[in-house]
């Protein structure tokens, strides 16, 4: 049995998306192991390591699971790139927004923090406390790491044997669940968390 390779091919791009489109996983294989680092090394000049591994991991998985509508028109090697880079643009403009909500928050509660008196702001303390004790475990481990330990999701992930993602997930419904009993101290419930 002949064994299959496209290296070497003028077209070796055209072939692998024409072997993708028919679900050919060692075409897929060559292709993810072709444009991973080329991939990777141009989304850091953007964003961190971290996020251009994992922005081209979207992009390479995204291409296996739209390869039988797949329609590119110039180069699969531009087309990469091209996603690549709008993907990075996004994530820095997503963390710009954030960072910007956050300095309108920080300055809005720096206000709010001269109107309270010691004794208020204890009580608060206290009531974080208590709702972050009866947060589900799980949560409770990642959301106390992040937020009183400054461990990132890569850390914690390491520390607790499982994805970044899965951390994310897990603070997410952490802040998620202390909003809901927190309500009335909003404001004050996010600056505590930082501190």
């Amino acid at each position: 049995m002949k064994k299959c390779s496209y290296q070497g091919s003028k077209n070796k791009d055209e072939i692998l998306l024409l072997a993708l489109r028919h679900s050919d996983k060692k075409a897929y294989a060559e292709l993810f192991r072709a444009y991973y680092p080329m991939l990777c090394a141009y989304c850091h000049k953007f964003v961190s390591l971290e996020d251009s591994e994992e922005i081209v991991q979207d992009v390479l998985f995204w291409l296996w699971e739209s390869r039988k509508v797949l329609v590119i028109e110039k180069s699969l090697s531009q087309y990469l790139f091209k996603m690549v880079y709008h993907k990075a643009m996004n994530r820095i403009a997503n963390e710009l927004a954030v960072h910007k909500a956050n300095t309108m928050f920080f300055e809005q509660t720096q206000k709010m923090l001269e109107e309270i008196d010691l004794y208020q702001f204890e009580e608060l303390q206290e009531l974080l406390r208590k709702a972050i004790q009866n947060l589900p475990e799980s949560y409770r481990e990642a959301f106390v790491m992040h937020r009183f330990q400054h461990k990132n999701y890569k850390e914690i992930a390491e520390l607790l044997k499982v994805s970044s993602k899965t951390i994310d997930y897990r603070i997410q419904q952490a802040l998620k669940i202390l909003r809901d009993k927190l309500k009335d101290y909003l404001p004050l419930f996010f600056l505590l968390t930082s501190l």
